[in-house]
């Protein structure tokens, strides 16, 4: 068996064996072995997510789709661009800009596989703008019993709704078909403001900036806003200098901040002035490049997060009970709060299905106690209705999410019937989804 466990440490597995196929008839090939044998088979991609969702069950086998990569196929007039499933973010987005395009929108790391990041619903940030998952045109998925299946808006459309955001539950993704728009510069503005003045114009930065998010650093006075705005077709781009970004990506925001999050879990008690410490001494960035390079960001500093998304117009009183909680907590908070935006859409398992959302993201560096502190917040958001994401550290379970998903047992006819046995399955989601059947 072949130990296998996540970037955070937050999930561990010993699968039976690891199968790395390259092509769809080798994923053919290792899922009607599984279904034979039956037994289960999860696919792994970049181990990014904090959940355990790409944990196999003892004795259980594993797909990495790492080498089942590329470009397939590219309507640059369209803007379709189809590509295979273990294709990471990084290198979609090098794929795209030789194609004079990008995607729409894209979260803050972009190490993930792209059948990863929409299984889970990766999301950024945004008033007007959905996450990954509404970007996909097409799937190409192996299901349980070895067939190959295209689902669109046209063709198998329940299967489509289902599978955007399909957790690996309904079979494993070979390729994803992509709406991509040309390539554009965002001018980026990030610095320091007052966690008061930010609350309070919350509302109005979320509906004029076009991606908006902001870092609430426990103990401190100051967030750090970041606000991107596209720019039209032609504009030139202006980024830091490679000094610059040497400075403030790799010293501070890496090895400087990682330095403080290392004296804070040997000292705890100093927590507090070093959060105040990192809040004071944010500095402001002006600068614009294309749109992946603002959007993506190289995160070095290990911790572990949950995350949820509220009704937007709920997310003021969260923050409020929020910042309450973290004065109560035994163990103090080293990492900032994340707060980002999202249009609503209709996939049925995105955590914006039906309304606009916002997404307050908690951390704690690795190592630290976080168990109080996670459990608090999620007991915040599910009072207004918080639903988790999907790959990130959660306690729900089906009956709960239940309540929250409209369409929830639609997805799970549309599961039964393509993975009547369980293939696919996990005991996460096992937890989540209920067992098949």
């Amino acid at each position: 068996m072949t130990p296998w466990t996540n970037w955070a440490g937050t999930a561990h597995a010993r699968p039976r064996r690891v199968h790395r196929p390259a092509d769809t008839d080798e994923v053919r090939a290792v899922v009607a072995d599984v279904a034979e044998r039956g037994s289960r088979v999860r696919p792994i991609g970049s181990g990014h997510s904090f959940s355990p969702i790409a944990a196999t069950d003892r004795g259980c086998d594993a797909l990495d789709l790492g080498s089942l990569t590329g470009v397939v196929s590219a309507d640059a007039e369209a803007g379709l661009v189809t590509v295979r499933a273990g294709t990471t973010l990084r290198d979609l987005n090098a794929a795209l800009d030789v194609l004079g395009l990008a995607l729409t929108n894209l979260g803050d790391i972009d190490a993930q596989t792209i059948a990863g990041a929409i299984s889970t619903g990766t999301h950024g940030t945004g008033a007007a703008f959905g996450g990954l998952a509404t970007q996909v045109a097409a799937l190409e998925l192996v299901t349980a019993d070895g067939s190959v299946v295209r689902c669109s808006p046209d063709e198998h459309p329940s299967l489509f709704d289902a599978a955007r955001v399909g957790l690996g539950a309904l079979g494993v993704i070979t390729s994803v078909t992509l709406r991509c728009e040309p390539s554009f510069v965002l001018e980026a503005l990030e610095g320091p403001q007052p966690i008061d003045r930010v609350l309070a114009d919350f509302h109005e930065l979320a509906d004029t900036e076009d991606h908006f998010e902001f870092y609430w650093f426990p103990y401190g006075r100051n967030a750090l806003v970041k606000r991107n705005t596209r720019r039209p077709t032609g504009t030139r781009a202006r980024p830091l200098s490679a000094a610059r970004q040497f400075l403030d990506y790799t010293v501070m925001e890496n090895a400087a901040f990682g330095g403080l999050c290392r004296l804070g879990r040997a000292v705890p008690r100093l927590v507090p002035s070093l959060g105040a410490l990192a809040s004071s001494v944010l500095s402001t960035r002006h600068y614009s490049d294309t749109s992946h390079r603002v959007f993506a960001t190289n995160r070095a500093v290990r911790f572990v997060e949950s995350e949820y998304a509220v009704p937007r117009e709920s997310a003021l009183d969260v923050l409020d009970e929020l910042r309450a909680l973290v004065t109560r907590l035994r163990h103090p908070v080293a990492f900032p709060v994340e707060v980002r935006v999202a249009a609503a859409d209709d996939v049925w398992l995105s955590t914006a299905y039906g309304r606009d959302s916002a997404y307050i993201a908690v951390h704690q560096y690795v190592g630290m106690p976080y168990e109080e502190y996670f459990a608090g917040f999620a007991e915040i958001a599910d009072a207004v209705g918080g639903r988790p994401h999907w790959g990130k550290m959660h306690a729900l379970d089906a009956e709960r999410l239940r309540d929250l998903y409209p369409r929830f047992d639609d997805f799970r006819r549309v599961r039964a019937g393509l993975d009547p046995h369980g293939v696919f399955a996990n005991a996460y989601l096992d937890r989540v989804l209920g067992p098949v059947g």
